[in-house]
């Protein structure tokens, strides 16, 4: 009998975490929809994360790239630290427009 319990136990258990993956899962899914990540498609990022090859950038900041895709110098300073250091006026302005290139921003 206290196995059958325990069993039943786990199962809620596992059931209740899934659940909260399904609305942790939903409500992603319905916060991408309204940003800049609708348009983009695995071609667009490779492209993208092609063209930063180029630049001092590490992993984070590459993949904060993807999911916020830059359209500002001070969006770019926030995302990569020490920039000024790090990126010339030239690699700001050619990231920018790498992003507007690459992944292009919603129009809503």
């Amino acid at each position: 009998m206290q196995i059958l319990q325990q069993l039943k136990d786990s199962t809620q258990k596992k059931h209740k975490r899934e659940g909260s993956l399904a609305t942790v899962t939903y409500e992603t899914v319905h916060y991408l929809q309204d940003t800049d990540c609708k348009k983009q498609n695995p071609a667009s990022i490779k492209k993208f994360l092609d063209g930063l090859k180029n630049f001092k950038l590490t992993k984070t900041e590459k993949l904060m790239m993807v999911n916020t895709p830059p359209r500002t110098e001070l969006e770019i300073q926030l995302i990569a630290q020490e920039s000024e250091e790090r990126l010339s006026e030239e690699d700001v302005r050619k990231i920018i427009e790498l992003a507007n290139e690459c992944l292009p921003a919603n129009e809503s």
